[in-house]
């Protein structure tokens, strides 16, 4: 059994490490806060973009097909974008994105096709390189508040990567936010642009529903639109790659931070258990010592009398 003094210095490290969770969670909580803020900022001109790309694309179909990231191909080599976080201690926010890439990477193994990663977050590219999967490319340092700059950067190099034939499709793999206790991870066609989710109401979630924000843009009003399409619909596809990465983004940053923020709730909550745990056992022992204690005298009062 411990001694009292290493039971002490037990309950002293676990109230410290909760001290460190239940700061850890009200930090999170209040990045949280302005993460769904900037998603909901986002949403109407990301309707819009939508909505606008779909028509300019439908009307003059003969055009679009000229677009190079229209170009449907045989598909010999898949890029998959996984956003994972640059930090850990947000339960299994990491883990299943990068769990869902490796199955990605058996499905397309099965139709006969090569798979490189490009990977967002400190966390998933290590973990990636460890398993000695193929990473072109890594992006990391702005998970937890990403600007539009990080997002068109790596989609300028999704964009050149299918120009110039060194992938036929990409794949994004990010965490939906639906709320701190809810994220799924949610798979996207980006490249090329004929099966992207912009002419469908796009991959339904794990629940069958479709995406509501998408299905919302496509029953909005017709819009009329200048220049020709020739000129606006490939400024408009590379302003949807853009927008998707940076959505992506987004939804990655709230739901790292709902995670983390549920994951130190755990953890804090568990710290009070075994506090509690670690108190009882701290009474046995001042017990078991002052009964010792009490043997002790009455046999020192029996050999002196």
């Amino acid at each position: 059994m411990a001694t009292r003094k290493e039971v002490t210095a037990r309950i002293s490290s676990v109230k410290n490490i909760r001290k460190i969770t239940r700061a850890m969670e009200m930090v999170a909580a209040a990045r949280l806060r302005r993460a769904e803020q900037r998603i909901d900022d986002m949403r109407p001109y990301a309707q819009a973009i939508r909505k606008l790309t779909q028509e300019v694309a439908e009307n003059d179909q003969s055009m679009a097909k000229r677009v190079p990231l229209m170009e449907t191909r045989d598909v010999s080599t898949v890029g998959i974008v996984l956003v994972t976080g640059d930090r850990g201690l947000a339960g299994a926010f990491n883990t299943q994105i990068i769990r869902e890439g490796v199955r990605l990477k058996r499905e397309y193994k099965r139709e006969s096709a090569e798979t490189e990663y490009r990977v967002v977050g400190r966390r998933g590219t290590s973990t990636m390189t460890f398993r000695g999967e193929n990473v072109v490319e890594s992006y990391s340092g702005f998970t937890e508040r990403p600007s539009f700059a990080d997002a068109r950067a790596i989609s300028r190099d999704l964009t050149t990567a299918f120009r110039d034939g060194d992938v036929d499709k990409v794949d994004l793999v990010y965490n939906r936010y639906v709320s701190p206790l809810t994220q799924y991870v949610r798979r996207q066609t980006l490249l090329p642009m004929a099966e992207a989710e912009v002419f469908g109401e796009g991959i339904p979630d794990e629940e069958g529903h479709a995406d509501e924000e998408l299905a919302e843009a496509h029953n909005r009003s017709d819009m009329i639109h200048e220049p020709d399409a020739e000129i606006l619909l490939p400024m408009l596809i590379e302003e949807y790659v853009d927008l998707s990465v940076y959505r992506a983004l987004l939804e990655s940053s709230a739901s790292e931070l709902g995670a983390r923020m549920t994951a130190m709730r755990s953890a804090s909550e568990n710290a009070e258990e075994m506090i509690d745990d670690l108190t009882r056992e701290m009474n046995r022992v001042r017990q078991s010592e002052i009964t010792q204690e009490i043997l002790e005298v009455v046999a020192g009062a029996e050999a002196l009398g």
